[in-house]
């Protein structure tokens, strides 16, 4: 049996399940996929403060946990953060011109061997075969 394939999430993509925003659909459906086991989602430790921090201030503090549950219910794993997605994200930061924050996400999907899936293209746009979040 094979296993589904793995795609890193930036929080750029985390933050459209929530927003209505450009791209918001595209987002959607990877959580749809995930769900459904077609495809398995991560994602770094920052991204749920980031998509959290979103939901409080676009919402109210009682849209946290609800927001929290759509996250888990997605499966995405959160990948901690450690010397191995450190010193990877030194790598990606000049590899993509972008800074240490951005360029955890692609850290994580270079040492997972992840598509990685992104909605900021001034970050992310350099990642070999980034798949971006647009409409």
């Amino acid at each position: 049996m094979s296993e589904c394939p793995l795609v890193v999430l930036d929080a750029s993509v985390g933050v459209k399940w929530f927003k209505p925003e450009a791209g918001r659909a595209s987002a959607l459906r990877l959580v749809e996929r995930a769900i459904t086991g077609e495809i398995a989602l991560a994602a770094p430790t920052h991204f749920v403060h980031e998509v959290l921090s979103v939901v409080r201030r676009h919402y109210s503090a009682e849209d946290i946990m609800p927001a929290w549950e759509c996250i888990a219910a997605a499966g995405v794993l959160i990948v901690p953060l450690n010397t191995e997605v450190i010193r990877e994200a030194a790598v990606q930061c000049d590899a993509l011109g972008c800074s240490f924050y951005d360029a955890l996400a692609p850290a994580c999907a270079s040492l997972l061997g992840a598509t990685f899936a992104s909605a900021d293209v001034k970050a992310h746009g350099a990642y070999p075969d980034v798949l971006l979040i647009e409409e």
